[in-house]
């Protein structure tokens, strides 16, 4: 393997763990306003507690998620400097903006909302959420828009040197493929954050401990996650397929294993794609439905990798369709587990339906899960582009940079996030252990 390889290995690896960190913080962030706004409306103390100990939560999440996020900054220059140079003068401007205003906000009225809430009063105080909230939002944004232009480059322009200005700042901001994948990005950390305030309020219960903040705790988390389970597959993931099938239909054939062109084509539930004989063995098949998903009309023609020169197609298509069907298969999977929650809440069984309360408390790393498989299939489907239809992977690594070095660095960030797992899962479980009321005096 060679520096490229390398490279593309140790960004992949570095954002795969850093992103961990992240979609937990942007979850979090929604859930902490909606704690505090219900103690403020309610005046019930375990609302004002959960609203305390989920922020000392987002505090840990937010301080490992910045010391992950520091090495991939750098490896723009170290290992992609000509993607930086041919394309800097355009993305330069959302991750410059992600730094000095999202990541500022977020990060200030932390602190704030931490250590400042006797000093703040309950407004002031709910306040400090509101800009916690936005700052980590404001900041995925950002972070989605630059991921959207390398996926549908708008709003650029080409100088005399061949480098990308900046030309429509508008298009660029506001792009369509950047709106749908940032509801789609969100609804996932929802789904993050619900399932792992759903998972520790599982365990108090279980455990017959904070019975009260438990309840609460469930039942808010249950209610977030039904609400972005639903907007994960509609509108969101319905209008990124769509986005997908009309701007890459190459990655839309490979995510399916589509090697033939057809109408009325079907979607494959399961099966494995035999790529040198290009064909779908064992396949479970539901026909005319990819038609209907892609393009609205179960009657359309959906291209299949026929269509295309090879050297257009996703270099890796094994690894891209079954990270295509992981993450559809866990969002399903997820959407089932909340609404059978939810109905046992409804019915106030939930709290006494043990096996029911197992499964939420063990179910939390799905999510994780999930959203990696759904960043794996964004971009594996877009290779073998960096920025899509303009800049190839191959012409994006820095030349002076050997596979030597990048494997040696990437051996370092490996033993360097082996202790910072250790530290985190410290951090987090002795937080869980002290549980959500404040020590008695």
């Amino acid at each position: 393997m060679g520096a490229l390889g390398w490279s593309r290995l140790q960004f992949g690896f570095t954002i795969t763990y850093h992103y961990l960190f992240p979609q937990l913080t942007m979850g979090l962030a929604l859930v902490i306003l909606i704690f505090k706004a219900l103690a403020m409306r309610t005046k019930k103390k375990e609302h004002a507690d959960l609203a305390r100990f989920w922020a000392r939560i987002f505090g840990i999440n937010f301080g490992v998620g910045v010391v992950t996020g520091i090495p991939m900054e750098f490896q723009f220059g170290t290992n992609w400097a000509r993607f930086s140079d041919h394309s800097g003068g355009v993305i330069g401007l959302t991750l410059a903006m992600e730094g000095l205003f999202a990541f500022v906000a977020e990060s200030a009225f932390l602190g704030l909302f931490l250590y400042g809430e006797k000093k703040l009063g309950d407004r002031g105080h709910f306040l400090a959420g509101l800009m916690v909230f936005l700052g980590s939002w404001l900041s995925g944004y950002f972070i989605v828009a630059t991921n959207a232009f390398m996926q549908h480059p708008m709003g650029h322009a080409v100088a005399q040197n061949g480098k990308l200005v900046l030309a429509n700042p508008t298009a660029y901001l506001f792009n369509e493929w950047a709106f749908w994948e940032y509801a789609h990005v969100m609804s996932a950390a929802c789904i993050t954050g619900a399932f792992v305030v759903v998972a520790v309020a599982a365990y108090w219960a279980l455990m017959k401990e904070h019975a009260a903040h438990a309840r609460s705790a469930l039942r808010v988390g249950i209610a977030l996650g039904l609400i972005a389970c639903m907007m994960q597959q509609f509108p969101t993931g319905d209008r990124q397929g769509k986005l997908v099938a009309q701007h890459q239909p190459v990655a839309l054939a490979a995510m399916e294993a589509k090697f033939e062109s057809s109408t009325r084509a079907e979607l494959a539930i399961i099966g494995q794609p035999n790529v040198d004989e290009r064909r779908l063995e064992n396949p479970i098949l539901v026909p005319g439905v990819l038609s209907f998903l892609a393009y609205g009309s179960f009657g359309a023609e959906v291209k299949g990798l026929d269509a295309f020169p090879k050297e257009e197609w996703p270099d890796n298509i094994e690894l891209l369709y079954f990270a295509y069907h992981v993450m559809v298969g866990l969002g399903t999977i997820l959407f089932a587990i909340m609404a059978g929650a939810g109905i046992l809440l409804w019915k106030n069984r939930l709290e006494r339906t043990r096996p029911a309360l197992w499964v939420l408390m063990l179910s939390f790393p799905f999510p994780y899960i999930a959203t990696t498989a759904g960043w794996m299939t964004a971009e594996l489907g877009r290779q073998p582009w960096l920025v899509y239809g303009i800049l190839r992977t191959t012409d994006g690594t820095s030349k002076g940079v050997s596979a030597g070095s990048v494997a040696w660095s990437t051996l370092g960030y490996l033993g360097l996030y082996s202790v910072l797992t250790l530290a985190f899962l410290f951090l987090i479980g002795r937080e869980i252990a002290k549980g959500p009321e404040p020590a008695r005096a």
